[in-house]
């Protein structure tokens, strides 16, 4: 989440009024993240006893034909008991309005936390809700394809070009040679399904241990299945910096997952594999953000040599250290 587009307190009280929300009382904007614009609506509530919502505009990287993909996800796993964010109607039943110009939309706000450093308690709940989403998201038919699967990661690579060398001495060779190494040896036969694809600590809402919600999920597309557990994995196991790795968390994180979905044994086989496009695909779009967030824009940019620690220790890991015995 972050702030794009500024808009003013009047703007966002008469955008208000096409709902059941109440008036404004206040609107702060949520600096985390590099995607969309978000402000933490409070309002009176319709009834007079206050409410707070998730106010959304979408900028460049969110293709409002996609909007409709998500909206639909999100009702299908609502509906099947996951606690995810669902997008608030307006009072004619549309739920995409305008707002300073781009697409916008209400969303439920949920309760919870996001943890900073995560335990291993946190992290099996971490795994068990996300078995639980996949379970929840059978039978979905909606399709997006990944614009950031391995042929984005080249994209993404050429786009950033010998700028990656400006974070790092070498570090575009060494791009060069992971991609080499994912064209050979990635998995495209595994199962595919709907995944949500950047479930990091910060997209996992939690009282104690008990996850309370899952949201952000504008990455969320079909592809290989257990991909989405690499990625959530290359998230909760390491130290924010990914110098340390934690076995504990991980092996919690897999357990979870094994509890409430399952991993087949080619899945497992392939599973560094998948870790390794998980760590390239967020170099690669945090270089890519380092290189070409605005000067002026309230958002947090985030080290992309955090990822290339991960790599590095995904290339010499096996299934058994990564997912534990």
């Amino acid at each position: 989440m972050a702030v794009y587009t500024h808009v003013p307190a009047e703007d966002i009280d008469a955008f208000l009024t096409r709902y059941d929300a109440g008036r404004l009382v206040s609107a702060k904007g949520i600096a985390e993240g590099v995607e969309n614009s978000n402000y933490l609506l409070e309002t009176t509530g319709a009834d007079g006893s206050g409410h707070r919502y998730i106010l959304t505009l979408y900028e460049k990287r969110v293709d409002e034909a996609d909007l409709p993909f998500f909206m639909d996800l999100l009702d299908h796993l609502g509906a099947r008991g996951i606690r995810v964010p669902r997008f608030i109607p307006a009072r004619d039943g549309t739920r995409l309005q305008q707002l300073a110009g781009r697409p916008a939309c209400l969303i439920e706000f949920l309760t919870g936390i996001s943890v900073t450093e995560p335990t291993v308690a946190q992290s099996r709940a971490a795994g068990t809700a996300l078995g639980a989403m996949h379970r929840a998201a059978e039978g979905f038919t909606g399709q997006r394809r990944n614009a950031l699967d391995l042929p984005g990661w080249h994209d993404l690579a050429g786009k950033c070009g010998a700028d990656l060398d400006r974070i790092s001495s070498g570090l575009a060779a060494r791009v060069a040679e992971e991609l080499a190494f994912l064209d050979r040896y990635w998995p495209a036969e595994l199962p595919r399904a709907v995944i949500h694809a950047d479930l990091f600590p910060d997209n996992v809402l939690m009282l104690g241990d008990v996850v309370t919600g899952l949201i952000d999920f504008y990455f969320s597309c079909t592809d290989i299945r257990a991909y989405d557990l690499a990625v959530t994995h290359s998230a909760w196991v390491f130290s924010h910096d990914g110098a340390v790795w934690h076995g504990d968390r991980a092996a919690a994180l897999s357990a979870g997952y094994a509890e409430s979905h399952g991993l087949s044994d080619a899945e497992r086989a392939a599973f560094p594999v998948l870790c390794r496009g998980a760590a390239l695909r967020f170099l690669l779009t945090r270089a890519y953000d380092w290189i070409n967030t605005p000067a002026d824009a309230l958002v947090t940019r985030k080290d992309p040599l955090a990822f290339l620690r991960r790599l590095d220790f995904y290339a010499s890991a096996g299934p058994a250290d990564l997912l534990g015995a």
